[in-house]
């Protein structure tokens, strides 16, 4: 039996829900092999898994919060349950890690183009290239088995994955397999950055699987030559947002409740994140530990309380973490202040 079945019922009853928390957690310090070793059995057999829904607003975290520690799916998922966190946008390099997708020492194209020597620039752009190609071929047919094992793996532990952050942009191999996979994980959709042509690509992808490409902001918003949210939305109905509302504070300074309030319906999730407002155009204010910025996070989430919005809420840790902390700490403080205001 592979470390990602299912023990049996005898073995699974055999651990208290406090040891399996405990080793799920454990790999902040004890790195993947605690966690691999953690049992796979569901939470809900101790009738107390995470629960994240507060006063009917899902609560959830990108996993991009967690970077600062050993970040496989399974410790992701350990670090989540002890959050007490119940859904997650789940970053695409843990899933095509489970997933053995193939890797490359190659360097990434903006450091290719970036190197001086022409011959070692070849060389990289033919090693860049031949992964692409093998990646392309393995898109083709991943191994879905897997996909239903990662799903089955956090859902037994209570957690929903509604978001895949694979990032596809104009690629349409990569979409294709993005998509797919995304609809195997259960997943709403797959994030991407938002720009012209992934919308393009994307939007028809995620329509024929049911799903929605959900483009993410940075600063584009206060650019001025920014054509709006609504230019992207209009390409294709497989096209919703997932606003960054703090960095759209963060770069304009503007309220984001207005294009919220606007825009509801082809949101599909939001990140937060508290930030000072911008020190001058085009430039971003500071992350900050949360209450300290002045990002309207808890008028945004009493919004989409009280208008009733399914729109995920996940937390997006960006500030640094103190000394003496760690990024599991400072989520579960975010986990805390989103319950305060819900609650």
């Amino acid at each position: 039996m592979s470390q990602h079945d299912h023990p049996d019922s005898a073995s699974t009853q055999s651990v208290s829900r406090r040891e399996f928390l405990g080793t799920m957690a454990a790999g902040a310090v004890a790195g993947p092999t605690a966690i691999s070793r953690a049992p796979r059995g569901s939470a809900f057999l101790w009738g107390s898994g995470p629960d994240s829904k507060f006063g009917g607003v899902q609560i959830g975290a990108i996993t991009y919060s967690f970077r600062s520690l050993p970040s496989s799916a399974e410790q992701l998922l350990g670090y989540l349950v002890e959050c007490g966190i119940s859904s997650t946008e789940l970053m695409g390099d843990p899933i095509l890690e489970y997933l053995g997708a193939p890797t490359t020492d190659a360097p990434p194209q903006r450091a290719i183009e970036r190197m001086s020597d022409p011959d070692e620039r070849e060389a990289a752009l033919r090693a860049r290239e031949a992964h692409e190609e093998e990646l392309r071929r393995w898109y083709a047919s991943p191994p879905m088995e897997k996909l239903a094992a990662l799903r089955r793996m956090y859902n037994d532990a209570g957690v929903t994955i509604h978001l895949a952050k694979f990032a596809p942009g104009s690629d349409p191999h990569a979409a294709e397999f993005a998509y797919r996979a995304a609809a195997a994980l259960g997943a709403r959709g797959v994030t991407n950055e938002i720009g012209e042509e992934a919308c393009r690509v994307q939007g028809p992808v995620a329509a024929r699987h049911g799903l929605t490409a959900a483009m993410h902001n940075h600063g584009q918003p206060s650019d001025p030559d920014f054509p709006g949210f609504d230019h992207f939305l209009a390409i294709s109905p497989g096209v919703s947002l997932n606003l960054d509302f703090g960095h759209y504070y963060g770069f304009t300074g503007r309220s984001p409740l207005p294009e919220i309030e606007r825009l509801h319906d082809r949101i599909t999730s939001m990140h937060m994140k508290d930030k000072a407002a911008p020190p001058a155009p085009g430039q971003s204010g500071d992350n900050l530990p949360w209450g300290q910025g002045s990002t309207p996070i808890a008028d945004v989430l009493r919004l989409v309380q009280r208008a009733g919005y399914p729109i995920n809420c996940d937390i997006e840790l960006e500030y640094e973490i103190p000394a003496g902390s760690n990024a599991i700490e400072e989520v579960k403080k975010c986990v805390e202040f989103c319950r305060e205001v819900l609650t």
